[in-house]
């Protein structure tokens, strides 16, 4: 495979997203500023200035013409995608960590860390059209979960919220009441801080990856556990293919150990597994520390990652990738 590599970002990744039509590529840093590329050929289109802190999340409308981002600094941002203005701020007593649309783009999920006196918050948003319109007035406010929560996403038809984070515990929670309706078992369920959490294209199963170096596929309405991907090192981010039986894990060891050991040593790899047979099926080396960010891109034609190391990797699959039987 064909390796980009796209240094715009002075520390290490948080996030990576793409746009629904996989031509834009979003990133997310700890220093600062959400920057966009060119999905093909790795090109920076420009940055997006205003947040003062890390920022660890964002996603994209369905038309790619608005971006949330959640940062350090208490507020998650939207902006104008192609212009770089800042169209409004959510104000927060907290940090804003996870933020994504919903179908339609009329509302978001932002969740708040704990900090301070205050709780851990998953906040639901209405995105009014017409930014005259916008207020900082939340729908919905779920509280009653201990630790931080990593990532908040929703669910089918928007009915329901997903959530995992610290306390190493999915929930799932209905939208209209915010009631928990499941949790996730502590016996078959991750044993450690869920790191990071993504959906498939079709929103019925979604990929959780954990600290305590596994990967577990789910189904986005039950709650099933369906297949469980077990590897060598903590993993900071999974992604599932839109077109193959394939998911992806990064990850690699503590940040704060990455000076002690060499390349290798570190395990900083992005590694693909079977699916359905939950079978490693190879990997991709070059990072220079722990991987925390990967995406596939919606074509499942190629696929980023962001490292500890600052630097953004796009990966285009060569033609055997696409003649293997799966």
């Amino acid at each position: 495979m064909r390796p980009i590599l796209m240094k715009g970002h002075e520390r290490p990744l948080t996030f990576l997203r793409y746009n629904r039509d996989g031509d834009l590529l979003f990133s997310c840093a700890k220093d600062h500023t959400p920057t966009v590329w060119y999905a093909d050929n790795g090109d920076r289109l420009g940055t997006y200035r205003g947040h003062n802190g890390a920022v660890w999340s964002c996603d994209v409308s369905r038309d790619s013409a608005r971006l949330i981002t959640g940062s350090a600094d208490q507020t998650a941002k939207l902006w104008d995608v192609s212009t770089g203005r800042e169209l409004f701020s959510f104000r927060f007593d907290a940090p804003a960590r996870s933020v994504e649309f919903a179908i339609g783009d009329a509302l978001a999920v932002i969740t708040t860390d704990n900090f301070m006196d205050h709780v851990p918050t998953v906040q639901v948003k209405h995105i009014a059209e017409d930014l005259d319109d916008q207020t900082d007035e939340s729908a919905l406010v779920i509280t009653g979960i201990k630790g931080r929560i990593n990532r908040a996403v929703w669910g089918p038809l928007n009915r329901t919220i997903i959530t995992a984070g610290e306390d190493a515990t999915i929930r799932i929670w209905d939208t209209e009441t915010g009631k928990l309706l499941k949790e996730s078992d502590k016996e078959s369920g991750h044993q450690k801080t869920i790191s990071s959490l993504s959906k498939s294209a079709d929103w019925s199963h979604f990929i959780t990856g954990s600290l305590d170096k596994s990967a577990k596929l789910w189904d986005s309405r039950t709650l099933t556990l369906i297949k469980t991907y077990v590897t060598e090192r903590p993993v900071n981010a999974v992604d599932i293919s839109p077109t193959h039986d394939t998911v992806v894990l990064g990850g690699g060891q503590d940040a704060m150990n990455v000076t002690m050991t060499d390349r290798r040593a570190g395990k900083f790899e992005a590694k693909f597994y079977h699916k359905i047979l939950q079978e490693e099926i190879g990997g991709v080396k070059g990072h220079f520390g722990p991987i925390n960010a990967l995406a596939f891109n919606p074509d499942g034609r190629s696929f980023s990652s962001g490292g500890e190391d600052g630097y953004v990797r796009l990966h285009h699959f060569d033609s055997d990738y696409f003649n293997i039987k799966m």
